[in-house]
């Protein structure tokens, strides 16, 4: 649709020489264009002179060209004529008048024509500041704008009324480009506001560029506000697609996606036939298409009110960060539990996002500790209903919807009160790296599932139970060969039915790893050996390195290492094991370890072995000795008894004797 001139050019917009026309006293004939005055480049119009008497002759004049541009004679009189322009050109554009010749004389000009040719240059941008949602009774705001040096630009009203404005260009915000500011209004919602424009040069005020996209206001009305949503998700990873669903009324003629900040229409649903429902489909999701949304639909009755707002995010623009539990992520039944999301990159904000069940989600601000940036949350209390599987992302402030990958997700055991499982090795907990590690969690009750949990550690290994043999349920979990790494405390669960909610937990095993501190203590026996059965025996443990703690380990004993704090003596640390007397059952090899605090399942290098050896000789000694007096003691005791025997029997004889 072409816009009138009435109010499209200035004055004094013309150059070269006026058209000097001799002044006729006929009356001025009338000079239109169609289809219209502004016409794009390469299309046909035609210029139509009118007037109420018969003439014999038409003239059309082109300012800046001294005689006629076009004469048309008639063999008889006419009164309208035709000038066509098959193909309009930059060169056709300009301003025009015509005259016609009769037998009573010359008519007077016809009032100017302004010939507009479009597509000339390259088109500008036209905005609304700060949106093209304004309220009914506001002022809008247009910019067109363009890195072309244009010298005006030209708004144009595309339905109703087609009103014009034309303003000096300006220097604008962004480097290089020359804009203008066009202020339209009240707006109101019975009317469409839509809107292009244009930009010209003053030497060439009748040659226009392309016209810009058309940009439409949107102004919401009182119909109920529509249903909005996002599907699969309102996260989206990067390159994935994602629809956006506008919901109105059954009479719904068209609809339309406002992003906020977005200055420019976003995008638009029409249709011949009424729809109660659209789609808005983005193929492949970018960091440019996050935001904030709402969507409006219309009706013969106008707009409806705004969508309530959706946020629809990027993931995957940063690296992930960390999440992890404190201290583990098992936790009891109704206890809350602290969550660290952190990262090295400077994030803003962390959002915490539970994945399945309600989605729930929460934000914090970031903190700085010891070089990285985290938020500590706290959530709970903690029930079964809930699937606690968490993931977390980081974002800046600028761009709120432009998160990070997800952290690896997290999940909780809760646990409950059903009896718990135990936990063992078939190996030494004190393990040798390249040594495969298994541990066996395994229980009489009935569990369906065994899981792993290790101190400070993120992830929570499950595996099926099996039964080898009747009456018992267990799982294995295969670690393999030992590093530093599963260094650590352990303890299992089970759980029955799929439930969420799992038993007590295991006693802790600890695995320890050998050989990852540099430092090789020494071991001695007190007394030297061989020690005599029931002596007291020690075994002292010393290190020239600074250590907290020391291990005392039997060869082939099945319970856990001894430990002992260090004690510093004579700059050195050691540790004073106290075996207690001397037996057969002491017998054996030891050697010990030393740990740091810092590391305390990172043991040093093994000392030597000693060979603890108890003297049996000495034990058989004792034997014969207390077999020996255990006999004498009896003899001792026949004698007695004899001799109490005797004494009674006397005493006996002798009063019956006084009775006789």
């Amino acid at each position: 649709m072409m816009p009138s001139l009435t109010a499209l050019l200035c004055l004094g917009m013309s150059v070269g020489p006026s058209i000097q026309v001799q002044s006729g006293t006929l009356p001025k004939p009338r000079l239109w264009a169609e289809p219209g005055p502004v016409i794009s480049l390469g299309a046909t119009v035609d210029l139509w002179c009118a007037w109420t008497l018969g003439a014999q002759q038409c003239h059309l004049l082109k300012e800046g060209i001294s005689v006629p541009w076009r004469t048309q004679t008639f063999e008889m009189p006419m009164n309208t004529t035709k000038f066509s322009i098959p193909s309009m050109t930059e060169h056709d554009a300009g301003r025009y008048h015509c005259y016609y010749n009769s037998s009573a004389g010359r008519s007077e000009p016809s009032e100017p024509l302004e010939l507009v040719v479009t597509g000339v240059h390259n088109k500008p941008r036209l905005s609304a500041l700060p949106s093209p949602v304004v309220m009914s009774g506001k002022t809008a705001t247009l910019q067109c704008g363009s890195l072309q040096k244009y010298d005006r630009f030209i708004l144009t009203e595309e339905r109703g009324a087609k009103n014009s404005w034309t303003q000096n260009s300006q220097r604008g915000g962004l480097r290089g480009q020359v804009q203008a500011m066009f202020r339209v209004g009240p707006v109101t919602p019975s009317h469409r506001w839509t809107f292009r424009c244009y930009g010209c040069y003053r030497i060439q005020p009748q040659v226009w560029s392309e016209p810009s996209d058309t940009l439409e206001l949107v102004v919401p009305g009182t119909l109920p506000k529509a249903s909005f949503w996002a599907e699969p998700s309102s996260v989206i990873p990067p390159s994935k697609p994602v629809a956006l669903l506008c919901e109105g009324t059954l009479d719904t003629q068209e609809y339309y996606l406002d992003k906020e900040g977005w200055p420019v229409n976003w995008d638009r649903q029409t249709s011949a036939a009424p729809m109660s429902r659209t789609k808005f489909s983005i193929p492949s999701m970018r960091a440019n298409d996050a935001g904030r949304y709402r969507c409006y639909y219309r009706t013969p009755a106008g707009w409806s009110q705004p969508s309530e707002p959706l946020e629809l995010v990027v993931t995957g623009v940063y690296s992930k960060p960390s999440l992890s539990a404190l201290p583990s992520p098992v936790v009891n039944l109704g206890e809350n539990i602290t969550l660290q999301c952190a990262s090295q990159r400077g994030f803003h904000r962390f959002i915490l996002t539970e994945e399945g069940g309600d989605k729930r989600s929460w934000t914090l601000d970031s903190q700085h500790n010891r070089g990285n940036f985290q938020a500590l949350f706290t959530v709970g209390p903690v029930i079964p209903k809930h699937n606690w599987t968490l993931k977390c992302y980081g974002y800046d402030k600028k761009n709120m919807q432009v998160w990070s990958e997800p952290s690896d997700a997290l999940q909780l055991l809760i646990s409950g009160q059903s009896r718990k499982p135990s936990l063992l090795t078939q190996q030494s907990p004190i393990l040798a790296p390249g040594h495969n590690l298994t541990l066996q969690c395994r229980s009489d009750l009935g569990y369906d599932t065994f899981a792993l949990s290790k101190e400070g550690a993120g992830d929570l290994p499950q595996h099926p139970s099996r039964q080898p043999q009747a009456g018992l349920f267990q799982a294995d979990f295969f670690l393999g060969p030992g590093k530093r790494s599963h260094g650590g405390r352990y303890r299992c669960y089970g759980r029955r039915n799929h439930s969420s909610e799992w038993s007590a937990p295991s006693e802790p095993l600890d695995i320890l790893i050998p050989g990852q501190l540099t430092a090789t203590p020494s071991l001695s026996v007190h007394p030297r050996p061989p020690v005599s059965s029931g002596e007291n025996v020690k075994l002292l443990c010393q290190s020239q390195n600074p250590m907290d703690t020391f291990l005392l380990y039997k060869e082939g004993a099945a319970d856990c290492p001894l430990h002992l704090r260090s004690e510093p003596r004579a700059q050195q640390s050691q540790a004073e094991f106290s075996l207690g007397a001397a037996s057969l059952d002491l017998r054996g090899t030891y050697w010990c370890y030393a740990s740091q605090n810092s590391t305390p399942y990172l043991l040093s290098q093994p000392s030597d072995t000693v060979d603890l050896e108890v003297s049996a000789t000495h034990v058989q000694d004792y034997t014969v000795g207390n077999l020996v007096r255990m006999g004498l003691a009896g003899v001792v005791l026949i004698v007695l008894g004899i001799l109490l025997f005797k004494d009674q029997h006397s005493q006996s004889t002798t009063q019956d004797a006084a009775m006789m």
